[in-house]
């Protein structure tokens, strides 16, 4: 088995929950589950944030125009369900359904065509960033599956190859750096690039944004968010070395 990771950047008003989460840049989307079949597809899909983004996110998620992950920037005449399972302040879980037409085309339905049954999905949304995970077989034309992609994604969204590895399960791999999404270590890594960490500071948010072409609000908050995972993986190791050494008798 290989993993597939990509991700989607859409452009101001072609997707009416990019834009939402690019206003409310604490707010993001974790997709809970995804199911797809030639003629339909389902997902359940978990946002945090702001009281006010996740507001701002349900209406969206309302809106009769949009069908989620249906490519199709006219309307496709999909008969698309939309239901919150739950909901509280800064929390937000909606099942989505919709039925294919003949124009509906979807990231998953493309998979379905170029790479076969069996496939695991898992996405997380950012800002105007939508990430794609795509666990799939060792041999899936994973070239032919990302053309076609292009294609249908036309001008609406940019495009960006994130990963393709083998999967094993016998690597080993820090527990904090699997918890911090692909956009929040690139942030790290281009923050420590720059010299951001540095005293004095090489370059500044403002800079180091403009050079990773996104919001300084959106870096700001996947700066804070990867540090506050790596310092509470940090302190929680440092607490369970000095337990270990306080039960020796050192």
């Amino acid at each position: 088995m290989r993993e597939f990771v990509f991700a989607l950047e859409y452009d101001p008003g072609t997707n009416p929950v990019a834009d939402v989460l690019e206003a409310n840049p604490e707010t993001t989307v974790r997709s809970l589950a995804c199911h797809v079949t030639s003629e339909s597809l389902w997902r359940v899909d978990h946002a945090t944030g702001s009281q006010a983004g996740i507001e701002a996110l349900e209406s969206a998620y309302r809106e009769p125009t949009y069908c989620a992950d249906c490519l199709v920037r006219d309307d496709c005449g999909a008969d698309c369900e939309t239901q919150p399972l739950d909901r509280s302040s800064d929390e937000l879980v909606v099942y989505t359904y919709w039925d294919r037409t003949d124009v509906c085309t979807s990231v998953p339905h493309l998979a379905l065509e170029y790479l076969g049954e069996g496939l695991l999905f898992e996405t997380y949304r950012e800002g105007r960033r939508y990430r794609w995970r795509i666990v799939l077989g060792r041999d899936a034309p994973v070239g032919d599956f990302f053309d076609a992609l292009g294609d249908e994604v036309g001008e609406c969204a940019g495009m960006e190859i994130l990963r393709l590895t083998d999967l094993d399960p016998d690597r080993e791999e820090d527990d904090a750096d699997k918890s911090l999404p692909a956009e929040q270590r690139a942030a790290l890594q281009a923050a420590v690039e720059y010299g951001y960490y540095e005293t004095p500071r090489r370059t500044d948010l403002s800079e180091l944004a403009e050079k990773l072409d996104v919001p300084r609000s959106t870096l700001s908050y996947r700066l804070r968010r990867a540090e506050a995972t790596l310092a509470t993986a940090f302190v929680a190791d440092d607490s369970l070395e000095w337990d270990e050494t306080i039960a020796a008798g050192r």
